[in-house]
């Protein structure tokens, strides 16, 4: 009978499907480490969707500064964080930059395309380079760009989402170029003229993936670059439903997992 899935394991599975499969595909060893790592991004990530104003979020996100900045806390994920952490295990500035990201989307503000890409790379970037690093893997360039794709990805995804909850991930000059504004998302986030934008974005985003694949990831890298493979799934179905997205995205991954290859 299968042992049972740790609480981080199990809050990455029902929370973060894509890298808990993934993760799948990391040495039994590693494994635990990833879902403490992907539970812990999944809580940062949480704090802006649940919170009803902005002082909230800011407040829960400030409660994981103190845990990774070493504040004693029980708690089944912050637990196994801070045991992480003090066994050297996850490095400290980088869990700080990873909440430094999520509090720069409490209130987001991306003047430029080139804001909105240096936040990508902070965030969903940055985890992933964690993640490769887990692995004992050295592949920062590529991974930071495999994550950093697969975070817009997700923005791109979720602008509906976001919108209703009165904040929008996008750059303001990219709107404006397209006579949007973030009040106006907020108020018609299905307007026809998002569609350019997302299209816009989808072809930046689909530039990072081919920039990482020309470049260096030891195999010891693979399940931190595998959500990449989902990414480029989503990227290329701008708007179609979830439902055409499973089986085939799996499937996809799991050639990638075979062949070495995201």
């Amino acid at each position: 009978m299968p042992s049972p899935l740790s609480a981080p394991a199990a809050l990455v599975r029902r929370h973060d499907p894509d890298r808990f499969l993934a993760t799948l595909f990391a040495p039994a060893a590693a494994r635990e480490t990833l879902f403490v790592l992907y539970a812990f991004n999944h809580e940062i990530a949480r704090a802006p969707e649940v919170a009803s104003e902005p002082g909230i979020a800011l407040i829960r996100l400030a409660w994981w500064r103190e845990v990774v900045e070493g504040a004693l806390r029980y708690h089944e994920i912050a637990t196994p964080l801070a045991s992480l952490i003090a066994a050297g295990r996850l490095e400290r500035p980088a869990l700080l930059a990873l909440i430094a990201a999520r509090e720069n989307e409490v209130e987001p503000d991306f003047p430029t395309i080139a804001a909105w890409r240096t936040h990508l790379f902070a965030g969903a970037g940055t985890l992933a380079a964690l993640a490769g690093r887990l692995l004992g893997a050295e592949a920062e360039p590529a991974l930071r760009r495999f994550g950093a794709a697969y975070g817009a990805a997700g923005v791109l995804r979720n602008i509906p989402f976001h919108a209703r909850r009165g904040r929008v991930l996008l750059p303001a000059d990219l709107l404006a170029a397209h006579g949007l504004s973030s009040a106006s998302v907020m108020a018609a986030p299905e307007a026809p003229q998002l569609h350019s934008v997302r299209r816009a974005l989808a072809e930046e985003a689909r530039g990072w993936l081919a920039e990482a694949r020309a470049l260096s990831l030891p195999r010891a890298a693979l399940p931190a670059a595998l959500p990449a493979v989902f990414a480029r799934s989503d990227l290329r179905r701008l708007g179609s439903s979830p439902r055409l997205r499973g089986l085939a995205a799996k499937f996809a991954v799991l050639a990638a997992a075979l062949s070495g290859r995201v």
